[in-house]
């Protein structure tokens, strides 16, 4: 490993923090304003586009009780892992790591994940596309490149620059999609008739097949929950005097920010029902593009030259909001995943483009048009995956107490692969994308997704019992004496020197050093060095297995 890498490591991580823990040195904002800026990132116009699609295919009744279904086992989902990551300060992948994956093997996770802001991206890209095209009479491939370069100067600065983007534009992006709809409510009660009354392309009847049908569509924007992560591991320290705010940050802008996405969901319904019924019937699925469905919105209100300048202004903003998230989440985790691969950081600018580039190709292979196929059929393998997470933490850390409680993300305390997790998504999403190809038979196929659900939640607490916990952790110490967490509980803020970087780090970034000082005392080490290192020579020996029980005995201890 280059010392010189390392530290240039360090020093550019100090901003975005791709592979680490988040210092409390660098957690300065209040809790209401990590929430608030969280929440400014689900300003994504894909669910209205969503919520039109699976409302036109299955009818106002299906469609509104799979957006509830689906927003129900978000919540459940999401409440574990958001908890871990704003209570411990870490992403999804450094989560992942101890809750069944291991060091390595988390990898997989993390490029699921990266795939997901690729083709939300080009979702969120191709609506602003459509707008610039109707603003401006632009064609499809310019608006796309537009769309796609004109984040970069804000996601290159990382959290700070988000936090004033989020902040600044959520007033205006609520005033604007909110205040026609309620214009539309109030003087057209008979549009309100229309929505409860449509059947779409069903028959009218509502069919638990047609329910989980659209649930599924609506379950591939569960990876949102890792992108809030990458805000929600910013909250500070939870404390006696913060603790109402710390809370209520986190239930909303955490697990709750899916009450959010189900709510413009069902509205996407609504302005779906309302162009076709009101507007335009032969528009078939053209309803389901925001474009067009806020720029009748708007000439409801105002001439149709202002119309469309406030839908496209909405639509701006809007993209701009969540793309720079998308951008951001995306590249953290391609920067974790090469990282960890080549023991090399070459910076975070790099993954951002290489981000960018494919979900531009992602664009121009059109893949707004496969929107529900597309959604549908990643659900599959999203769903393995965050529910594999989530039981780990919530059976096997707090009811089977197998997984180590407090998580656990270092290179040397963990072993490079656990099969619990692995074999989890393995499995779950191999048999449910077999039901979604009508591999299993017809009638199951509407059903892959709840498929992909009981399997990752049974699997997972049955591969951690039959492996007796033995793959999670490779040592129970590091070497350290001070305690990792401080008297409330919070991750501790006591600074340490690491002999390889020459930096400080707080302690939950800490291990105690292989490698002796001059005079036989004890150095530490940063998992960044251990990360970029490919020597061993830092990394302590293993320590003998405990049965997991034992060991979960000490944590309680200690």
């Amino acid at each position: 490993m280059s010392t010189d890498n390392a530290r240039a490591a360090a020093e550019d991580s100090l901003e975005d923090y791709a592979f680490r823990y988040v210092p409390r040195t660098f957690r300065r904002w209040s809790a209401a304003s990590v929430g608030a800026t969280a929440l400014g990132s689900i300003a994504f116009l894909a669910d209205f586009s969503i919520g039109a699609s699976i409302g036109i295919d299955h009818g106002t009744a299906n469609a509104v009780l799979g957006i509830l279904f689906a927003s129900v086992v978000i919540v459940v989902v999401g409440v574990p892992v958001a908890y871990y990551a704003a209570r411990y300060n870490l992403d999804l992948d450094l989560i992942a790591r101890g809750s069944g994956f291991g060091y390595y093997g988390s990898i997989l996770t993390t490029m699921i994940f990266a795939g997901f802001t690729c083709i939300f991206f080009a979702l969120e890209g191709a609506i602003m596309a459509q707008g610039l095209q109707v603003a401006t009479g632009m064609p499809l491939w310019l608006g796309y490149l537009l769309s796609t370069v004109v984040v970069i100067p804000i996601v290159i600065y990382g959290m700070r620059a988000l936090e004033r983007l989020q902040f600044w534009t959520t007033p205006l992006w609520l005033a604007l999609a909110l205040l026609p709809l309620l214009w539309i409510l109030v003087s057209d009660p008979e549009a309100v008739r229309a929505f409860t009354s449509f059947t779409g392309n069903s028959d009218g009847s509502v069919r638990f097949g047609a329910v989980v049908s659209s649930a599924a569509v609506c379950f591939a924007l569960t990876p949102q929950l890792a992108e809030q992560i990458d805000y929600l591991r910013a909250m500070p320290p939870r404390t006696a005097s913060n603790r109402r705010s710390w809370w209520t940050s986190f239930a909303f802008a955490g697990p709750g920010w899916v009450v959010f996405s189900g709510t413009k969901q069902v509205i996407g319904v609504f302005l779906a029902v309302y162009l076709l019924v009101k507007v335009e019937p032969t528009l078939g699925h053209r309803a389901t593009e925001p474009v067009k469905q806020f720029v009748v919105m708007y000439q409801t209100l105002v001439p149709d030259w202002l119309a469309i300048v406030l839908a496209l202004m909405l639509i701006v903003v809007a993209q701009v909001k969540i793309n720079v998230t998308n951008a951001y989440s995306g590249s953290l985790a391609w920067s974790n995943v090469f990282t960890r691969l080549a023991k090399h950081y070459p910076g975070r600018t790099i993954f951002v483009l290489f981000n960018l580039v494919i979900a531009y190709a992602l664009m121009m292979l059109d893949v707004f048009t496969l929107i529900s196929f597309v959604l549908s059929l990643y659900a599959n393998v999203v769903m393995a995956w965050l529910v594999t997470i989530a039981a780990d933490i919530a059976v096997n850390k707090w009811v089977l107490r197998i997984s180590p409680r407090f998580p656990e993300f270092r290179r040397g305390m963990l072993h490079d692969w656990n099969p619990v997790g692995l074999v989890s998504v393995g499995l779950a999403s191999g048999l449910s994308l077999l039901a979604f190809a009508g591999v299993l038979g017809a009638d199951v196929k509407p059903f892959s997704v709840l498929i992909a659900i009981g399997v990752a939640l049974v699997t997972t607490p049955a591969m951690a019992l039959a492996t007796r916990g033995r793959y999670y952790l490779r040592r129970r110490s590091d070497g350290i004496d001070s305690p990792r967490f401080d008297a409330d509980g919070n991750p501790s803020g006591e600074r340490l020197r690491c002999h390889v970087t020459g930096y400080t780090f707080e302690r939950p970034d800490m291990l105690a050093s292989a490698e002796r000082g001059p005079h036989g005392e004890v150095q530490y080490v940063s998992s960044l060095a251990l990360t970029l290192d490919d020597s061993d020579r830092y990394v302590l020996p293993p320590e003998a297995a405990e049965p997991p029980r034992w060991a979960a005995a000490r944590q309680r201890e200690a």
